[in-house]
Parts: C-alpha cells; sequence; structure tokens
C-alpha cells in the first residue's frame, strides 16, 4: 500500500482514482418514520424531498468541497497552525470542513455536541480557536458566548437561515476554488486538537500531528481488513475519535461509509439491509437493544437483507462477554472484535482483541498494529511482575505530542519518552490484557464520559445537600450509570422527586440515574471515599432497584 505523510493525501488519491464513486451517505430516518417504503424507492420519488432522508456525496464532490473551504480559510487569512473549531452534528459536511481546515495547513478542533455555551467558551479559549464552524443545532448556544470570545475572529454558519452574527459556510465556500491550495505539510506537523478529561471535569487540549492520524488508517485496516468494496455504517458522533479513527479504515482503501442519524435498532438494521453495509460499530447499549429488540419480536431478521455483514466490533466501555455470547447466538457469523484506546493515543487500536481471539472475550487483548504496550507500578515507568496489576502504559505512533499548554499535565501521563500512561489499571493474563479498574473516577456510560465533580457542585448549590458523592455504578445496558450519593443538612427535607426536578436544571445526559439518601465517607484528608461508596453500593440490587431513575 502506498505510503501517505497525511490523511489529506488519501482524500486527493481517492478523488483522482474513483471520483464518481460514492465516498459517504447521509441518512435520517426520522423523515421515513410514517413511511412503508424502502430507502431506495423512496429516493426515486421524484417529487420527494430526497436530501431530507438520504443524501450521498462522491470522492470528487467531497475533495472539491474540502479544497473549497480550504481556500476560504486561506483568503480570510488563516495560516499554517491556526486552530478552527468543528461544532456540527453528524452530516455529509463534517468530514469535508474537516479535511479542509487540515488541507489549508490549520488544525482541526473538534467539539462534544452535548457542551453547554460556558463549555464551548471554555475549549475555545484553551485551544486558541480563531474560527468556529456550526449548525443550526447549536445557534442558541453560540449566541451566548460569540461577544465572549475574541480569538474567535470568523463563525461559519452550516445550515439554512444563517444567523446574522455568523456567515454562510454554504454560499461562501461556493465563491471559493476547488482546486487544492499548495500548503506544505508534513507528517510532524501538528493536525488537531481533541479534548478529554479526568475527574475535576476541565478539559484538557490534545495534540495530535499528522503521522498520528495516518498510523490510525492503517491501524484500523490492518486490524478489520477493509476493502474497496466494504460498507462502514458510522453511527457514533464524528468530533469522537472512536467514530472517526473507525472511519479511516475506509479512507485509506477508498471504501464507502453511511452516516445514520439515530440508533434505533430497526433503524441500524435497515440501514445494514439497504446500504449493504459490511462493517458496523456498535456501543454496548446499541448492541443489546437490537438483540434485545429481536428477542421480543419487535423487529424480524427475515425482513432484512444482513448476509453481506461480516464484522461488528465495539469499543468505547468495558464489554460485557455475556452481550458477545448472546450475539454470536444471534449472529454466529460475524466476526467480532474489541478496541481500546483513548483520544491521547488518538482513538481505539492501541490494544483489540483480534478476530481471531473470540475465546478470550473479556479481555480487551493484545496490542495493536505498530503500537507498544506494558504494565508498569507506581512510578510510571517500570514494569510490575507477571501476573500483578498496574497501570496500563502504550507506545506507538499514535501517542498524542502534548496537552496544549499544559506542561504539567503532560509531564504526568509520559513519564517515559514516548510512552503514554493510560490511567486505567490492568493485567497480563496468557498474553492478554484485562482491565481491572480505573485510576480516575470518569464514568464511562454508554461510551460518553461523565465527570463526577462537575455534577457533584451542581448538586451541592441545593440549599439542603450537606455533602454529595458521585460514582459510576454497573448497568447491564449502558456498562456504568451515574450515582448519587447524598447527604441531607440536618433539619432540612429533600425528598428524590425534588432532587430529580432539581437536576433539571443541567444537561440530561449528565443527570444521575440513581439517587441514595446516605451519609458521604470521608478520609481523614477530607477526600470522598469512593472505592468504599462503590463497594457499598455496587453490588446491593436492592438500593438499585429502588433508587433507579427512569429517564
Amino acid at each position: 500500500m502506498k505510503e501517505f505523510n497525511t490523511i489529506d493525501e488519501m482524500l486527493a488519491r481517492n478523488a483522482a482514482e474513483w471520483p464518481d464513486d460514492v465516498a459517504l451517505v447521509e441518512i435520517n430516518p426520522q423523515e421515513l418514520e410514517a413511511r412503508h417504503t424502502t430507502w431506495r424507492e423512496y429516493s426515486l420519488i421524484e417529487s420527494s424531498p430526497i436530501e431530507a432522508f438520504r443524501s450521498e456525496m462522491t470522492w470528487r464532490e467531497f475533495d472539491e468541497k474540502a479544497s473549497r473551504f480550504s481556500n476560504l480559510l486561506l483568503t480570510r487569512g488563516y495560516k499554517k497552525g491556526d486552530k478552527i473549531a468543528i461544532l456540527l452534528m453528524n452530516c455529509l459536511e463534517w468530514l469535508p470542513v474537516y479535511f479542509g481546515i487540515l488541507r489549508a495547513g490549520c488544525m482541526a478542533v473538534p467539539l462534544n455536541f452535548r457542551y453547554t455555551a460556558d463549555e464551548i467558551k471554555y475549549c475555545l479559549d484553551l485551544s486558541d480557536a480563531s474560527a468556529l464552524v456550526f449548525g443550526p443545532e447549536f445557534t442558541g448556544r453560540v449566541e451566548q458566548i460569540f461577544e465572549t470570545v475574541p480569538k474567535v475572529k470568523s463563525l461559519f454558519y452550516v445550515g439554512d437561515d444563517c444567523p446574522s452574527f455568523a456567515d454562510p459556510y454554504r454560499a461562501m465556500i461556493g465563491y471559493c476554488s476547488s482546486k487544492a491550495p499548495s500548503v506544505p505539510l508534513a507528517s510532524e506537523d501538528d493536525a488537531a486538537i481533541y479534548f478529554s478529561s479526568g475527574t475535576t471535569g476541565f478539559p484538557k487540549a490534545i495534540v495530535l500531528q499528522h503521522k498520528c492520524l495516518v498510523h490510525s488508517c492503517k491501524t484500523e485496516q490492518n486490524h478489520h481488513g477493509q476493502r474497496k468494496e466494504d460498507t462502514f455504517l458510522c453511527i457514533p458522533p464524528l468530533y469522537h475519535t472512536g467514530a472517526k479513527m473507525h472511519w479511516f479504515g475506509s479512507l485509506i482503501v477508498g471504501g464507502r461509509a453511511v452516516l445514520l442519524k439515530g440508533v434505533k435498532p430497526e433503524w441500524i438494521l435497515r440501514a445494514v439491509s439497504e446500504e449493504h453495509c459490511t462493517i458496523v460499530w456498535l456501543l454496548v447499549p446499541w448492541a443489546q437493544d437490537i438483540l434485545d429488540a429481536i428477542e421480543r419480536g419487535d423487529v424480524k431478521l427475515s425482513d432484512y437483507s444482513l448476509d453481506q455483514w461480516r464484522l461488528m466490533h465495539i469499543g468505547a466501555q468495558p464489554v460485557p462477554p455475556s452481550l458477545i455470547r448472546r450475539w454470536k447466538g444471534v449472529f454466529p457469523n460475524h466476526d467480532y472484535d474489541t478496541n481500546y484506546g483513548l483520544s491521547e493515543s488518538t482513538g481505539p487500536g492501541a490494544v483489540h482483541l483480534g478476530i481471531e481471539n473470540i475465546d478470550h472475550v473479556g479481555a480487551i487483548g493484545v496490542a495493536g498494529y505498530g503500537w507498544q504496550t506494558k504494565i508498569v507500578g507506581s512510578d510510571g515507568v517500570t514494569p510490575v511482575e507477571p501476573g500483578a496489576v498496574g497501570e496500563l502504559a502504550l507506545k506507538g505512533p499514535g501517542v498524542m505530542r502534548e496537552y496544549y499548554k499544559n506542561p504539567k499535565a503532560t509531564a504526568e501521563i509520559m513519564k517515559e519518552p514516548g510512552w503514554l500512561l493510560t490511567g486505567d489499571m490492568a493485567e497480563e493474563r496468557d498474553g492478554f490484557i484485562y482491565l481491572v479498574d480505573r485510576a480516575k473516577d470518569v464514568i464511562i456510560t454508554g461510551g460518553e464520559n461523565l465527570y463526577p465533580v462537575q455534577i457533584e457542585d451542581f448538586i451541592r448549590a441545593n440549599p439542603a445537600v450537606k455533602d454529595v458523592a458521585v460514582i459510576g455504578l454497573p448497568d447491564a445496558r449502558l456498562g456504568e450509570i451515574a450515582a448519587a450519593i447524598v447527604s441531607v443538612k440536618e433539619g432540612a427535607t429533600l425528598d428524590e422527586a425534588a432532587l430529580q426536578e432539581f437536576c433539571l436544571g443541567m444537561p440530561r445526559y449528565k443527570r444521575p440515574r440513581r439517587y441514595i439518601f446516605a451519609d458521604v465517607p470521608r478520609n481523614p484528608t477530607g477526600k470522598i471515599e469512593k472505592p468504599k461508596l462503590r463497594k457499598m453500593y455496587g453490588a446491593d440490587g436492592l438500593v438499585a432497584q429502588q433508587n433507579e431513575v427512569k429517564s
């Protein structure tokens, strides 16, 4: 396979060799909820608003749109190294915008679409972003903060009815050249900033170089054997390293991808069937929902054409072995893989199970293509004895360059040149790596990170609350859910209903799923003893059943 210095070179190659082949398809199934026709048949109805439901883009169109946005940035005076933030839901414009930023020599800064206005401002300031590309879903949030981010000189709006404080992206790129600009790029150049965070809840800006992105393409294709004729179904958000870096396996071979805007089991199966998808990456809850829907009879496999579907893989959170046993029982011919990684390692693939190791489900696997692993002691450098528990460390071409403007935090997780400390405790058995526990307190629910301190700070603002601790508790569907242990002030009154109402002031995804009214234990230095709380409540089925909040 040809060697590439940047992923932009892969896009240019695809446009040159397969200009008329479809690169991306966007599916919005909510537009067809009440219709009883196939997606393909619907797209052939001349009077139908096709673009509202299904739209597609060839490699030539993809390449041209990227170049047009690149030239727009250069015309506006942006230069190599400038940071351009992206705040979009999954759509056909997302990836051309991303590649247009890279092609101009700038750095792409994807933002989580769940961020509040204050969080958007924080990340724009932290990354020194000088432009923001955003969609209609974020107009209200951007309007709240655009006057408070003086470094952001341009706001590009992707959608109809452009607000007065922004520029219309689609109209403006139409006036720009579709020829790629001549901006020299090297593999060592900085390419993107992604955001991660620890237990404090304050995001850190992760700097990835072009070589990191290129190696991610190679890793994904090596692990899952993507071919030109494969079609990848992409459901998770593209701001996340997981979704985009799995798509990189399609990019490197010129394969087709489908962006599905919805997670209902029938939508996923219909997309696989009618778009002839061969590879699907799922989160644990989505896989479980599919199996549950099949078992209930809500969906019938006989209604779909699924023979071409060859690989289902999962990442972003621990995978219950029982789930994979169920999956293989329903889909015995599917290959399966577990992927492990973090944004600091350019997403998934630093460790993976491997489709040939299905008998070791429960392990996260072995070192990925081009990667090295070791399990180290408290010094962050010295390997532990074989079989002992320690912190998992990674080394490979995908390791981040640094946390932007945070040398202290960089030094804390890169104590040895080239090696990245993951914060995950692990052990090795029979040549396979098993996660034991996370050193951090981040709660991963349905593949998304929740930061306990943020939730605790919010709940503490309730005048009846004396103390609060938020922990993650096991959940069969989501992997983990947030549980709040709340201590009420003496003489005050607070019940679950009142606390639920109070927490409506938080974004939905951050609200605890369980509330437990009890004392919050702290050690002599004042730190909450969260391991003790997890031990007290994690296995207490009665507490779980009595306090679960349906939402």
